[in-house]
């Protein structure tokens, strides 16, 4: 559950390009969070550029970050991963159309000793990537699981 804040403040991110089909998940998850979050959390889209993402983040306590990965797990599989307990895989964003991808960011961040208080990022296992827009259904059903435990942990 989300404990009291201190200075900063929460952010949200869905990270993606949804004319890539399934590289869209992650913006899919921050418009479906969106009508029903409260007014101290913040809400953004990036394309997944990693220095742009430190930047977004840096005045935060608590930030979400929600992205398509590719580990080679089912289509559809949730990955929930807390960057203050582990190193995140670099392998899991590997359909990053940026050098600097959002792993290598979190981890520089965490080099720099510039990590938020919570780091958490949910990926979901994709499963196409090529031109065009719309989810897989797999895809979108995880999406929507997403949603609502983003919302058990923010308890609306």
């Amino acid at each position: 559950m989300i404990s009291n804040l201190g200075a900063g403040g929460i952010i949200l991110i869905g990270i993606g390009n949804e004319f890539r089909h399934d590289d869209g998940v992650g913006l899919a998850i921050a418009r479906q969070l969106q009508p029903k979050l409260p007014p101290h959390i913040t809400i953004t889209e990036a394309s997944g550029e990693g220095v742009g993402l430190m930047e977004m983040w840096q005045d935060a306590e608590i930030v979400y970050l929600f992205d398509a990965v590719q580990s080679g797990d089912k289509s559809g599989t949730i990955h929930r991963l807390d960057a203050q307990k582990q190193s995140i895989p670099t392998k899991f964003f590997n359909y990053s159309t940026h050098a600097f991808s959002v792993a290598e960011a979190i981890e520089l961040a965490r080099t720099l000793n510039q990590l938020p208080a919570q780091l958490i990022i949910y990926g979901v296992e994709g499963k196409n990537f090529t031109s065009g827009v719309g989810l897989s259904p797999e895809v979108e059903q995880a999406a929507i699981e997403v949603v609502e435990r983003v919302y058990l942990e923010f308890r609306i």
